[in-house]
């Protein structure tokens, strides 16, 4: 393979990557369904060389299972594993906030609380999710560098689907709670109170694992 083909699979195996990275946290893949190299390579106009590199991407990020011989499908997680998985982020996401708040620059904390405001404003389910994504990954900025973040940002990508369906159910009046804990948030980071920040965060987390346990058909 000469350096020139070489380069052109790489940025064709990112442009694929953060096309299919969207279609999945938007919602157009859902967990369990299979990614057939072939429709991916027909439809970016590429080979199958970048579409697997691609998809080796999303499996590294937890958006992907590749399984040998087999394929490629949206990771799905059963009632179990996500409440594991969210009880590992009760215990290790106030951590990596409290490691953030005092290197969070002021632009970083204007957005947060500009997507605050977003989300109170009561634009839609998708919009809500792109804001919320966006408010918890902001406040973790500080320390994005880290391993932490690294296991966390894993994570989000992982479960992003069964909080679309907490979202829904929630959709309304039933978001209040939320958008009053995103604005407790927001005022302890404003301060650089750690410790408030990790008791907000640590029940914000809590009550989306209790809501999801109470919904076990959505796992099926």
């Amino acid at each position: 393979m000469s350096n020139e083909t070489g380069y052109r699979d790489n940025v064709a195996s990112h442009r694929i990557a953060d096309r299919l990275r969207t279609a999945i946290l938007e919602g157009s893949y859902l967990p369990g369904e299979r990614i057939r190299q072939e429709d991916v390579a027909a439809r970016s106009g590429a080979s199958r060389i970048p579409v697997r590199e691609a998809l080796r991407m999303l499996d590294a990020e937890g958006l992907v299972t590749l399984v040998a011989n087999s394929g490629a499908w949206v990771t799905k997680l059963t009632l179990e594993e996500c409440v594991e998985t969210y009880l590992i982020r009760e215990r290790l996401e106030p951590l990596l906030l409290r490691m953030s708040v005092r290197h969070l620059e002021e632009a970083a904390v204007d957005r947060l609380a500009a997507l605050a405001a977003d989300m109170e404003a009561g634009t839609g389910v998708d919009a809500f999710m792109r804001a919320d994504r966006e408010f918890h990954l902001v406040s973790y900025a500080g320390a994005a560098s880290g391993a932490t973040w690294q296991i966390i940002h894993r994570m989000w990508n992982t479960t992003q689907h069964y909080r679309r369906e907490f979202t829904r159910r929630a959709a309304g009046s039933g978001l209040s709670v939320t958008h009053l804990e995103h604005r407790l948030l927001l005022d302890s980071i404003r301060r650089q109170d750690a410790d408030d920040a990790e008791r907000v965060l640590v029940t914000h987390i809590r009550r989306t694992r209790l809501e999801l346990e109470g919904h076990p058909e959505i796992f099926v």
